[in-house]
């Protein structure tokens, strides 16, 4: 049985802090009405906003742009027992206006895969939570 005081849980401006030093994070989604879970490489945009870049055809971009969706990236210390996750909470959009666009062209995330008719999709940080675990210890 793991004791709480292992836990604890991260503000908002430490879980951004914690988002921005990671790359690749996990899109939550429903996909045919069923959870779905993708991960992707991203940034943080300056206004806290989950950025990533797929093709404008994939599947992914059909099934979240306009609806809401969970973003979750962590970073874990099998060593130590301690690490971090947080979880972004909001509605995805593909990035749609133009200046937009050529600026995460030129600052934004790049795709794992080569794309062609590359999109960036935008979650908005509606809720942002997130926790740290402190080297949990076990008890029986």
């Amino acid at each position: 049985m793991v004791q709480n005081d292992a836990f604890r849980a991260l503000d908002r401006q430490e879980c951004l802090r914690l988002l921005a030093k990671v790359p690749v994070g996990r899109v939550v989604y429903t996909r045919h009405a069923l959870p779905a879970v993708l991960p992707v490489n991203f940034t943080l945009d300056p206004d806290a906003s989950v950025v990533l870049r797929t093709s404008a055809a994939s599947d992914l971009v059909r099934a979240i742009d306009g609806v809401v969706v969970a973003f979750q990236a962590d970073e874990w210390h099998a060593a130590t027992q301690s690490g971090w996750s947080v979880v972004v909470t909001g509605q995805a959009a593909v990035v749609t206006d133009p200046a937009e666009h050529d600026r995460l062209s030129a600052s934004g995330p790049t795709s794992w895969m080569p794309i062609r008719d590359g999109v960036f999709v935008r979650i908005e940080p509606g809720m942002v939570t997130g926790r740290e675990v402190i080297g949990a210890r076990y008890s029986a």
